[in-house]
């Protein structure tokens, strides 16, 4: 994952300069996309693997991260 991650890095500095002549931007942008692609993917399996790890336990353990957005801005309201 790690080496995903800094690859799309890259790509991503890469494209940022804006040097790049228009047909090799788009193959890094095509690129860029594929690492996107390829992070969730191993993100997707990785969250399947901590779910079947958490299995059976009684109580809920949210995965990090999930539902943030869902969550609104009146719950600060109450303080």
């Amino acid at each position: 994952m790690d080496q995903v991650l800094a690859s799309l890095e890259r790509v991503v500095a890469e494209l940022e300069a804006g040097d790049l002549p228009l047909e090799t931007a788009l193959q890094r942008f095509e690129d860029g996309v594929r690492l996107a692609r390829r992070g969730t993917t191993l993100l997707d399996a990785v969250e399947q693997r901590v779910e079947v790890l958490l299995e059976g336990r009684d109580e809920v353990v949210p995965f990090p991260g999930a539902g943030e957005a869902e969550e609104s801005d009146d719950d600060d309201e109450n303080f």
